[in-house]
């Protein structure tokens, strides 16, 4: 719990968009409540509304990033055992502010609601936005926030860095972090975590420190849960998190001893080609760099198999965008070339004008893969 010279007055209202709604007034939601809300402000209070009532039952939809997203229930004793392990590791307590921007529709979203009303902290929502702090006034101070990849990357200006630096910790999920964002964050002195878990496992349950003298590229399982593998090299999960059931990830890992892994990527990502197994993460990670030494920073680009007679699959690139110029494109393999062993290396670059995204913002590989590979049209220019 968080030191304090006197008892926190504890908080009996929300911030939502700017506005005030009282937890009484939100337990009879929606009777009383104004005429002029959007939807996703319906939904905040929605949820808060059950919460508030005791309801012991959630209805959380996975994210939909590796395959069709499917709707998971969670009990009331799962979401509170989360959110009073993050409140203990963060040294949350009553009166702390956190701010929520964060898609509430989505587990980081609706955890960070938890754990507010279960820690009795101060709550300021506000809508998902590419820089959510110019959502909220200038004087607006917080302890804790948590980000996604994009958000974090708007927020690090000179003008926020003073208030960046005043809270306990901040966190970053949803997506993969770039190489260029990690080193970006260096100079804060707030410490950036960045979180391993699933919508199954109600949010984090490991992270992994991105800034400041004990960074690292290993993630840490938090107090009371137990991680282990499975034959095919997979982290598997137990705790009162998953209701004490065993949870079985598509995630590859290295287990380095019984509290902190190694992230290698997922199992439905690995591509056989010619019989060797390429982790198509680890190529990404080298490709990333590539870009941004051709100052491509900005250019969106995974890497996935594509069939092929010879090797079975063939590891291709495939770059949001038009295409690079051919003196362009030529550097971009040279380099990869020079960093990837044989096996690994792109064979092709694949041009998409524009990525698909699930509807909490990741990327959905599934459906930009089907529409990459989809029969051109006679009209169409080859990639």
């Amino acid at each position: 719990m968080s030191a304090a010279s006197s008892t926190p007055l504890l908080p009996d209202s929300l911030l939502l968009n700017g506005r005030e709604f009282r937890y009484a007034d939100i337990k009879q939601y929606p009777a009383g409540s104004p005429v002029d809300l959007n939807g996703y402000e319906a939904k905040v209070l929605d949820f808060c509304r059950q919460w508030l009532n005791g309801a012991q039952e959630f209805g959380l939809r996975t994210s939909g990033s590796t395959g069709k997203p499917q709707l998971v229930t969670m009990r009331r004793r799962q979401l509170a055992a989360s959110a009073r392990r993050t409140g203990d590791y963060f040294d949350l307590g009553p009166g702390d502010r956190m701010l929520v921007c964060l898609n509430c529709e989505f587990v980081g979203g609706m955890m960070m609601l938890v754990r507010g009303l279960e820690l009795n902290l101060h709550l300021t929502i506000v809508e998902p936005h590419a820089d959510p702090l110019a959502l909220v006034p200038p004087t607006a101070e917080f302890d804790f926030a948590s980000f996604v990849p994009l958000q974090m990357r708007e927020v690090l200006t000179p003008a926020y860095l003073p208030r960046l630096n005043r809270l306990k910790a901040i966190l970053v999920g949803g997506a993969t972090v770039e190489s260029s964002l990690e080193k970006a964050l260096q100079p804060l002195k707030v410490p950036v975590y960045l979180t391993y878990g699933m919508t199954e496992t109600a949010s984090h349950i490991a992270l992994r420190r991105l800034n400041g003298p004990t960074a690292t590229h290993t993630y840490r399982a938090l107090p009371g849960i137990h991680i282990g593998q499975d034959g095919r090299g997979c982290l598997t999960v137990r705790a009162d998190v998953t209701d004490d059931r065993l949870i079985t990830t598509n995630d590859r890992v290295t287990l380095l001893d019984e509290h902190t892994f190694e992230w290698l990527g997922r199992a439905d990502f690995v591509i056989n080609s010619g019989g060797v197994k390429v982790q198509a993460e680890k190529v990404e990670k080298v490709l990333e760099v590539a870009l941004v030494e051709l100052n491509l920073p900005t250019r969106r680009a995974f890497v996935a198999g594509r069939p092929d007679a010879r090797l079975g699959e063939q590891v291709t690139a495939f770059l949001e965008g038009t295409p690079l110029s051919e003196a362009q494109a030529a550097r971009l393999l040279a380099l990869l070339a020079e960093r990837l062993e044989r096996y690994e290396r792109p064979r092709e670059l694949v041009y998409v004008p524009q990525f698909r995204t699930t509807a909490s913002g990741k990327l959905d590989r599934l459906n930009t893969l089907r529409a990459a590979t989809a029969p051109r049209r006679p009209d169409e220019p080859h990639r």
